[in-house]
C-alpha cells in the first residue's frame, strides 16, 4: 500500500464540487435545489452527476464533472490515477473510478426501463461496464411514493415486444412490482430488471460508469422509438432483459430498510450490490474514523467537519466532496450526516466480470 505523508498536496486533498446539472427528457431538480441551496434550475435538472468522469451517451463531453480550477475530474484522475485511485483499483479498473452517482430528484414518474449487464455491454457496446444501478432514498414526498422492480409474473419476450410496440404504458406499468418507499431505503436494480422511478422520490443514485438506458416506454416523453433501443434494434436490446418475475425473495435480497439512527459508520446497500459499488452511512458524533479510497461523499444533514493528515474541509448540508485515495484515512466529526459513495472492490468486482 502507498504510504501517506504527514501534508497531502492541495490538488490531491478532498474537494467541494458544484452542481452538475445536464438537460434531461424528464422534470425534476427542486428537491436538489433545495438540498443544496441553490436557485431551482428551469425544471428539466433533475439529475446531478456528482464527481462524474461518465459521459451521457452519445452526447459527451456532457455529463463530466469540473474541479473547481476548470478542470474535468476525469483529466485529473487519468494524470494521476494511483493518487486518486489507490493501486489495487488501477491495477485492476485503470484511471477509471468504476462508479458514478447522481443525485435524482423525480419530478414526474420516469418510464419503464432497464439497463445491460456487463456481458452484453462487452458484446455489443464495446463496454467492461454495464449498468447495475441502486437507489438510497433521500425524501420520499406525496401520498405513496413508490418505485417499480421487476416483472410480478414471467413475461414472454413477444408480449413485451408487443407493449414496445404499441407503447401499452399501463400493461407495463401493472406487470411490475410497486414497492412503496421512505426516507433511508436502499434498492438495488440488478443490469437486466425493467424498472421506473414514481414523481417525488428523491434519492443518490449509484451505478456503474455508464449511461446505458433501453427505454422500454418513451411515449409522453421527449424520446424518440429510435434512441430507445441504443441503437441495436429491438431484437438485440430485448436480449438482456429479465423475463422472470422477482419473487418476494428476491425483492427482499435487493431491497434494505434503514435502522435506528447512530452515531458511527453503516453499510447501507443490499450486500448483492458489492460486485458494483458500496455505499456507508456515517454520523459524526463524537468522530468516526473512515479509510483510504476513492469516494464521493454527499452530506445529507447537518453541518461537521472532516479531517486527515494535514488537510480538513467544514461540511454543511448539501455540499458534495470528492475524497482521493491519497487524501489517506480521514475522520467525520459533528452533528453530520453523510453518504460516502465507493467503487467496488477488485475482489468483490471480480465475481461479476467476463473479462476475467
Amino acid at each position: 500500500m502507498v504510504a501517506h505523508v504527514s501534508t497531502v498536496a492541495p490538488d490531491l486533498r478532498p474537494v467541494e464540487l458544484g452542481p452538475n446539472q445536464p438537460r434531461q427528457f424528464y422534470r425534476g431538480g427542486a428537491a436538489i435545489a433545495e438540498l443544496r441551496g441553490s436557485a431551482p434550475g428551469d425544471g428539466f435538472r433533475p439529475e446531478d452527476w456528482v464527481a462524474s468522469c461518465t459521459t451521457r451517451y452519445e452526447l459527451a463531453p456532457d455529463g463530466l464533472a469540473r474541479l473547481p480550477d476548470g478542470r474535468y475530474l476525469r483529466d485529473a484522475v487519468e494524470a494521476e490515477p494511483e493518487a486518486w485511485l489507490g493501486p489495487e483499483h488501477r491495477a485492476y479498473f485503470g484511471a477509471s473510478p468504476a462508479l458514478l452517482v447522481k443525485l435524482l430528484d423525480a419530478g414526474e414518474r420516469l418510464p419503464v426501463h432497464y439497463h445491460p449487464d456487463r456481458s452484453f455491454a462487452a458484446r455489443h457496446l464495446g463496454c467492461r461496464h454495464g449498468k447495475t444501478e441502486a437507489w438510497v432514498v433521500l425524501a420520499a414526498r406525496g401520498p405513496e411514493p413508490c418505485v417499480w422492480l421487476g416483472w410480478r409474473k414471467d413475461v414472454e419476450a413477444p408480449e413485451v415486444a408487443g407493449w414496445v410496440s404499441s407503447q401499452d404504458r399501463s400493461a407495463m406499468l401493472s406487470s411490475l412490482n410497486k414497492l412503496t418507499v421512505r426516507r433511508g431505503d436502499a434498492v438495488l436494480v440488478p443490469a437486466g430488471t425493467p424498472h421506473a422511478i414514481g414523481e417525488g422520490v428523491f434519492c443518490v443514485e449509484l451505478q456503474e460508469p455508464t449511461d446505458f438506458s433501453i427505454m422500454l416506454e418513451h411515449e409522453g416523453f421527449d424520446l424518440g422509438p429510435v434512441t430507445g433501443d441504443l441503437g441495436l434494434g429491438w431484437a438485440t436490446a430485448l436480449s438482456c432483459l429479465r423475463y422472470k418475475a422477482l419473487t418476494p425473495a428476491d425483492i427482499a435480497a435487493v431491497t434494505r430498510s434503514r435502522g435506528e439512527a447512530a452515531d458511527g459508520v453503516e453499510d447501507v446497500l443490499p450486500p448483492a450490490s458489492r460486485p458494483y459499488f458500496r455505499a456507508q452511512r456515517a454520523q459524526g458524533g463524537a468522530g468516526v474514523t473512515l479509510d483510504a479510497a476513492f469516494a464521493v461523499v454527499v452530506v445529507v444533514e447537518g453541518d461537521g467537519q472532516m479531517a486527515g493528515s494535514g488537510w480538513e474541509l467544514s461540511l454543511r448540508r448539501g455540499m458534495t466532496v470528492v475524497v482521493p485515495y491519497a487524501a489517506g484515512p480521514w475522520t467525520v466529526s459533528g452533528k453530520v450526516e453523510l453518504l460516502r459513495c465507493l467503487p467496488p472492490r477488485p475482489e468483490d468486482a471480480a465475481q461479476d466480470d467476463p473479462a476475467r
